[in-house]
C-alpha cells in the first residue's frame, strides 16, 4: 500500500505528487492522457505561483511578466508587481505541464495510463482503479468525477461564466498582462513567447471564439497579421464543492471548487492547495486539510468574488477600469494582494 494516490496528472495533481515525494512518501499517479495536455487557460502565473515553482524544483520556460493593465477603451489602469515578489511568468500550459511532468519522471514518480475510477474506501486504506493507498488526492479537474462521485458537488452560483483561448504568431507588444474589459466579457492578452500571444476570453455568453473577439475589434485589429492557433474551451468555470475531505479523499486543484479565472490566480491556488494537502498527508492528519486549503485559499475567494460580484451588476461593471485608473495607488495594492 501506498501513501498518497493522485488521481489526474495536471498541475494540480503533479505538484501533489512533486511535493509528496519530496517529503519522502511514496506517491503514484493516475493519468490516462500522455502529457503535455493542453487547455484553455490564461497562462500567466502570477510571481507567488513561479516561487511555488521554484520551491518544487520545476524551471518553465516564458515570457517574465512585470505587471497587470486593466483597459477598456477609455481608461487605462496599470500596476508592476512588488520589487519583493519579482515578476511573474507567461508560460504555454503545454509547457508548464511538460516541465511538472519531467520533473515527476525525474524523482521516479510512475505516473499510469489508466482513470481512477470508482473509489472505495475501507478501514485504513482507499482504493482506486486496483491500487491502495493511504490517501486519496482528487487533483482531476474543475468538472471532477471523484468530486461528483463523492456527493460533494454543490450548487454554484449563476449567471454561468465560459472560456476560451487561442494563441496568436504575433510579437507581444506589452511585459504585461492585458485585461480588455468589454460590457459582458473580457480579453486577457498574455505574452508566452518570443512571437507568440495567448488570448483568452472570459463571457457568460455562448459563441465561438471569433465572435466573442469581434466585441474588441481594437484586438482583432491588432491580431490581424499573426496566424491564429487552435481553440480550446472551458466552463462553466464557477464550481463548488461541500467540502475537500471525505474520508480519506481530498480535493485539490479545480476539482476542490474555483471560483473565476478574472484574477489569473489558478495555477497559484492549485500550488498552494497541493502544498497543503502534502503537509496534512505527511502529518497523517486529513482533517486538518479543510481548514489549510481555506487558509492558502481565503485571499484569492474573497478578492476574486468580490470582483466577480461588481462584475456582473450593470451599474459598477463599467466603473471596474475607471476606478482603477482613478485610484492607482489602491490598484497597485491589489496587484501586490495577487503577486
Amino acid at each position: 500500500m501506498i501513501d498518497l494516490l493522485v488521481a489526474g496528472g495536471g498541475p494540480a495533481g503533479l505538484a501533489c505528487a512533486i511535493g509528496a515525494a519530496r517529503a519522502g512518501l511514496d506517491v503514484a499517479v493516475l493519468e490516462p492522457r500522455p502529457a503535455p495536455i493542453d487547455k484553455a487557460c490564461g497562462e500567466g502565473l502570477m510571481p507567488g505561483a513561479v516561487h511555488a515553482l521554484r520551491a518544487l524544483g520545476v524551471a518553465a520556460a516564458g515570457r517574465p511578466l512585470r505587471g497587470i493593465r486593466y483597459l477598456d477603451g477609455r481608461h487605462t489602469a496599470e500596476a508592476a508587481f512588488p520589487a519583493a515578489t519579482g515578476p511573474g511568468l507567461g508560460v504555454r500550459r503545454t509547457v508548464l505541464h511538460g516541465a511538472l511532468a519531467a520533473r515527476a519522471a525525474a524523482l521516479g514518480i510512475p505516473v499510469l495510463p489508466r482513470p481512477a475510477g470508482p473509489v472505495v474506501q475501507r478501514g485504513d486504506r482507499v482504493t482506486a482503479a486496483g491500487i491502495a493507498a493511504r490517501y486519496l488526492a482528487a487533483a482531476d479537474g474543475l468538472h471532477s468525477p471523484v468530486r461528483r462521485a463523492l456527493g460533494l458537488q454543490a450548487a454554484a452560483p449563476s449567471p454561468a461564466r465560459y472560456g476560451l483561448r487561442r494563441h496568436y504568431e504575433v510579437a507581444p507588444w506589452s511585459s504585461c498582462v492585458e485585461v480588455h474589459w468589454g460590457p459582458d466579457a473580457e480579453a486577457y492578452i498574455t505574452p508566452v513567447g518570443r512571437e507568440l500571444v495567448g488570448v483568452a476570453l472570459l463571457t457568460t455568453r455562448r459563441g465561438g471564439f471569433d465572435e466573442q473577439l469581434a466585441r474588441f475589434p481594437h484586438l482583432v485589429r491588432r491580431l490581424a497579421a499573426g496566424a491564429p492557433g487552435q481553440v480550446r474551451g472551458a466552463g462553466p468555470m464557477r464550481q463548488s464543492a461541500r467540502r475537500r475531505v471525505a474520508g480519506r479523499v481530498l480535493l485539490v486543484g479545480d476539482a476542490a471548487g474555483y471560483v473565476d479565472a478574472l484574477t489569473g490566480e489558478g495555477i497559484a491556488l492549485a500550488l498552494a492547495g497541493a502544498a497543503a494537502l502534502v503537509d496534512c498527508v505527511r502529518r497523517d492528519r486529513p482533517e486538518a486539510y479543510e481548514a489549510a486549503w481555506r487558509r492558502a485559499s481565503r485571499r484569492h475567494r474573497l478578492l476574486t468574488a468580490a470582483l466577480l460580484r461588481a462584475r456582473h451588476h450593470p451599474l459598477l461593471a463599467p466603473r471596474i477600469v475607471p476606478a482603477a485608473a482613478r485610484w492607482p495607488a489602491a490598484f497597485r495594492r491589489a496587484v501586490g494582494a495577487l503577486a
